[in-house]
């Protein structure tokens, strides 16, 4: 079976892996960092501001299931891509809206649908997400990963999380796991 993998960035990590975990076809996904000038960062490393980092969820998926261009309706419809540097409360550098590409042809996909959404008018204000090349992917700490699934009553996860999860639930019921 042929994986590809998508590297997002839509805020906090913890909401995106929360929402592709659930995604039929996607078989993986582990909350990290990437873009920034620091080897190794820390959770504390990126919450500075100063590394460069954005919070981003790695989702490893099988196409002949769920297509790059699904990942990439799914990511534009559980966060804010009109939002510089924040989503909701999360405020930083390191909550960017981002796709990082890995290869050429996820760079015109998600650019096409960027085009799509913005000529549709889909949004009140104009798409901010940032398409870069895919660098280094730093896998943040074991206490990060799978959060939403074993926090999932601690205040953030009630909150924040588990909107997130519902409206994708309800927007993309035939995506959903089995």
């Amino acid at each position: 079976m042929a994986q590809e993998i998508a590297t997002l960035g839509g805020g906090c990590f913890w909401c995106l892996e929360a929402v592709y975990q659930e995604m039929q076809g996607v078989t993986r996904v582990e909350s990290g960092y990437m873009g920034g000038h620091l080897d190794n960062p820390s959770y504390e490393d990126v919450c500075t501001g100063r590394t460069g980092h954005i919070e981003v969820a790695q989702v490893t998926f099988d196409p002949e299931i769920a297509s790059y261009r699904d990942i990439l309706e799914v990511f534009f419809a559980t966060h804010d891509p009109t939002s510089r540097d924040r989503q909701g409360n999360d405020s930083g550098t390191q909550y960017r809206s981002a796709i990082f590409y890995h290869g050429e042809s996820q760079k015109a996909v998600a650019q096409e649908l960027i085009r799509k959404l913005e000529a549709e008018g889909v949004y009140s204000k104009p798409i901010v997400t940032e398409v870069r090349p895919a660098t280094t992917f730093y896998r943040a700490e074991d206490y990060h990963q799978n959060y939403f699934r074993t926090h999932s009553e601690q205040p953030y996860c009630a909150f924040v999380v588990a909107p997130k999860v519902q409206k994708f639930r309800q927007k993309f019921a035939g995506r959903m796991r089995m």
